[in-house]
């Protein structure tokens, strides 16, 4: 989860270097020296506020679950026992909102283990614990009791604040999307549906998986393929070296073969797999989608999804997708028109196929772009990185970094840091960085949330906690570890991430870290990643391996840029294509894919055919788990992104009064107001929750239409492609 961006100014002359050659070694270097010493000392601490606990044993994780499941059903039990006339927000919807903040932080404390420990026992544990508390938690959303007795509440009018009250509209809105205000037979119908669901979507994934299908080639056929990835396949008994079809084989080969018979076999050969098998998968788990869609009063399965995030309705994606791809028209026929040329100089006349996007983007990039990544890599020490980024976001939203040198952390590589108000001093949260590889380890970059804000109906607020995980590798030789920019890039949005989870100050722990609109809780991230690719900003960032105090040059940052937005209409009517499927199918009844595809390919990909025989719906996992009928979202939250970036931050990449307001109107999605035991506490504040409030009672389009001044628009984002496309 997370990104950035921004536009030059004029802040540092040769600062770039010395200034956050200190920043680094006052601030990351010394931390991790003190986090080595502090490993020796045996008296650790608990991070006051926190109640995540970092170190149990396999036996504790297993009881701290059967605790966390009795405790929940002792509250739920209250709750539903309550009589329907007698109901109030103290004795139904408190106790729930009370418990969901108390028992989030241990039921983590459960499931985060599974990604960090380093003893394969307390992994296992967890993962068991993690089931446990999953099929109890689909138990409870489940229980008509509880449902009735909050649709009781709402009913009432009883008045309350406007972020308790879509507190209570999430709750009644979850047991609904169940089937909870159905009859007994349909609610079995809906459990019914979901079960089946959910075992053809995880056939249709475990066919992928099992998928070992491979390719051989003499190397002859292989031609341009690095030496390095050549000497890492195997070889038949004939000789021949195997390519699997599968993505670390498969995209380098897209990527560097010259052989364009080599890649159109292996572009066909993977378009191909799991053919029939998955297509007939696919058409029986749609059609159960939308039999579930119509069970729960939605006319098709994508209006169900679509529902609850910022879209609202299934024909505002196909608007939002139709525009973004009308709009990049223009711009992918010129990308295209360049791309057929490359070929046509390099392999003569045999037409243009969607094998060779990705060989012929390469070289359009190879030749226009002077950007040599194994250079660009040895400017990226991660310590001082670290500092970069800390000093960034210390100077746009007002936060101060300092170490807790004596926190209780499960690996001696762990940091665990605060996060101040850099004004007040005042605590807003903490967070754990993990970012080496180890055995065992989690492999993905990302952030979890360990411990969301809230505030308790006495007004004492539960501080944010948050852990950043990464699988860098360590220290070799005592040299520093150089990041490849990419995982600068990537650093710098999942602690995007960090800040936001750190800075939300919403009452409800349900509203709290990344429960958000799934809409939206990539955009403040994909605002920041723009940070990576300004000059000023990434020098801050930077600084050769041997000489820190020399950031990156001028020149690579302005490639660097360039290289993102390369092509990027041609290979975003890609992604548009498949969104466009994923919407279509859960749209439609009864739509057939093959004759859909050979419809709208050739229409989005401006002539070009879907490959021969092959079909993306049998292999593409996000229709089958996770992202169905959402695919769009990764798009819209650039989109977004993009806007607020170029309104708000282009010429003013450090500018404090833009992000304190960033920070106060985006990340705080609900305003900081207590909680009140009952009517009579609530009225005396009635004039001070108008002022406050607003933010708890909005829509994300609401709050991002307040904060642009205006209503989101796509203009930005295709402004940006035309102006910095090669």
């Amino acid at each position: 989860m997370a990104k950035q961006d921004k536009k030059e100014r004029k802040i540092l002359a040769f600062t770039g270097g010395i200034a956050i050659a200190a920043f680094a070694l006052n601030l990351i270097i010394s931390a991790i020296h003190n986090n080595k010493q502090k490993n020796k000392n045996k008296s650790k601490k608990d991070i006051p506020g926190s109640n995540v606990r970092v170190n149990l044993t396999a036996s504790e994780i297993l009881k701290l679950a059967d605790q966390v499941i009795a405790k929940s059903k002792e509250v739920y039990s209250a709750v539903a026992s309550v009589s329907l006339d007698k109901v109030t927000y103290a004795n139904v919807i408190l106790p729930i909102a009370e418990l969901e903040a108390r028992q989030f932080p241990l039921v983590q404390s459960c499931v985060f283990q599974k990604m960090v420990a380093i003893s394969e026992e307390v992994r296992k544990a967890s993962a068991e614990a993690e089931k446990k508390i999953d099929d109890h938690i689909l138990m409870c959303s489940k229980r008509d009791d509880v449902y009735r007795v909050i649709k009781a509440f709402t009913t009432k009018g009883e008045w309350i604040n406007p972020e308790a009250e879509r507190y209570v509209q999430c709750l009644v809105q979850d047991f609904e999307r169940n089937g909870l205000n159905l009859s007994s037979s349909k609610r079995e119908e809906v459990q019914r549906l979901r079960a089946q669901i959910d075992e053809l979507s995880m056939r249709y994934i475990q066919n992928l998986n099992d998928d070992c299908t491979s390719l051989l080639f003499s190397e002859a056929d292989l031609l341009g393929l690095p030496p390095k990835f050549i000497q890492s396949l195997d070889k038949a008994n004939n000789g021949k070296l195997k390519i699997n079809l599968r993505g670390q084989h498969v995209s380098p080969l897209l990527e560097h073969c010259k052989v364009g018979s080599t890649r159109k076999m292996v572009a066909i050969a993977y378009g191909r797999r799991c053919g029939e098998t998955n297509l007939s998968l696919l058409e029986n788990l749609v059609q159960r989608r939308h039999k579930l869609a119509r069970l729960l009063g939605y006319s098709n399965y994508a209006d169900y999804a679509v529902e609850p995030r910022m879209a609202k309705m299934s024909a505002k994606v196909f608007e939002f997708l139709e525009n973004i791809s009308i709009s990049l028209t223009d711009l992918a026929t010129k990308e295209l028109a360049a791309l057929k040329d490359l070929k046509k100089q390099e392999e003569g006349q045999s037409p243009f196929g969607m094998e060779d996007l990705l060989y012929y983007v390469k070289r359009a990039e190879q030749q226009k772009l002077d950007l040599d990544y194994g250079v660009v890599n040895q400017y990226f020490p991660i310590s001082l990185v670290l500092s970069g980024i800390f000093k960034i976001f210390q100077d746009l939203f007002g936060l101060k970094f300092e170490e807790m040198a004596d926190a209780e952390v499960w690996h001696n590589d762990v940091l665990c840091f605060s996060a101040l108000d850099l004004s007040s001093s005042e605590l807003l949260g903490y967070f754990y960085l993990d970012l080496y590889a180890r055995e065992g380890k989690y492999d993905q970059t990302c952030v979890v949330s360990l411990q969301n804000g809230s505030l308790s109906s006495n007004g004492a607020r539960q501080m944010p906690v948050a852990l950043l995980l990464s699988h860098f590798q360590n220290e070799v030789d005592g040299s520093s570890r150089l990041l490849r920019f990419s995982e600068v890039v990537n650093l710098f949005h999942e602690l995007g991430h960090v800040v936001h989870h750190i800075c939300n100050r919403a009452s409800f722990a349900r509203f709290s870290g990344f429960h958000v609109d799934p809409d939206f809780v990539e955009i403040p991230s994909q605002v920041l990643e723009n940070w990576c690719y300004e000059s000023s900003t990434l020098k801050l960032m930077s600084g050769f391996h041997q000489d820190i105090t020399k950031p990156v040059t001028d020149e690579m940052c302005s490639s660097l840029k360039k290289r993102r937005d390369s092509f990027s209409a041609i290979k975003l009517k890609q992604e548009i294509l498949l969104c466009l499927l994923d919407q279509i199918i859960h749209s439609s009844e009864n739509v057939d894919t093959m004759e859909l595809l050979k419809h709208l390919h050739p229409k989005v990909m401006l002539g070009l055919p879907i490959l021969e025989g092959t079909n993306p719906a049998s292999s593409f996992p996000r229709l089958a788990i996770g992202y169905e009928a959402t695919c769009y979202s990764r798009i819209w939250s650039e989109v977004f992104a993009a806007d607020i970036f170029a309104t708000k931050f282009q010429d003013g990449l450090v500018n404090p009064h833009v992000g304190m307001q960033f920070r106060n109107k985006v990340h705080e999605f609900y305003s900081t107001i207590l909680w009140f035991r009952s009517t009579e506490q609530l009225k005396p504040c009635l004039h001070y929750m108008q002022v406050l409030a607003p933010g708890g009672s909005k829509e994300p389009i609401e709050l991002l239409s307040d904060f642009l001044g205006r209503e989101p628009s796509i203009q930005a984002y295709i402004d940006n492609k035309t102006k910095n496309s090669l």
